[in-house]
């Protein structure tokens, strides 16, 4: 009988799951699931629940709990940079452009 250990093989990452998978707008994607952690990063460590970071914000306390499930079609990258701003957090965004690199088998390019 075949272990199921047996059959699973480690891949090397691209660093960006949702390109590893081939999801759509993977590069988005990855970016807007960052911010969305780094939100609840700063929830955790103020200590703060949805209720009190509604007060700071003004945003809506189901959008905490939306981010905080990762539940995030309904927000735009500058939704979650404005969500950051408002919990008195600077956000700084960098952006490097390269052609991209010939898939390998244990990589996927993303999809346009």
């Amino acid at each position: 009988m075949s272990n199921i250990d047996d059959d699973i093989k480690p891949v090397r990452s691209s660093g960006n799951l949702f390109r590893d998978v081939s999801l759509p707008n993977a590069e988005l994607e990855h970016l807007r699931a960052s911010l969305a952690g780094k939100i609840m990063r700063v929830l955790d460590d103020d200590g703060l629940t949805a209720k009190q970071a509604h007060k700071l914000t003004g945003v809506d306390e189901a959008d905490f709990s939306r981010i905080r499930k990762v539940k995030l079609e309904r927000f735009t990258v500058d939704r979650l940079m404005t969500i950051l701003n408002r919990l008195g957090q600077d956000v700084e965004i960098s952006v490097d452009v390269h052609p991209r690199r010939p898939a390998t088998s244990s990589t996927r390019p993303g999809l346009l």
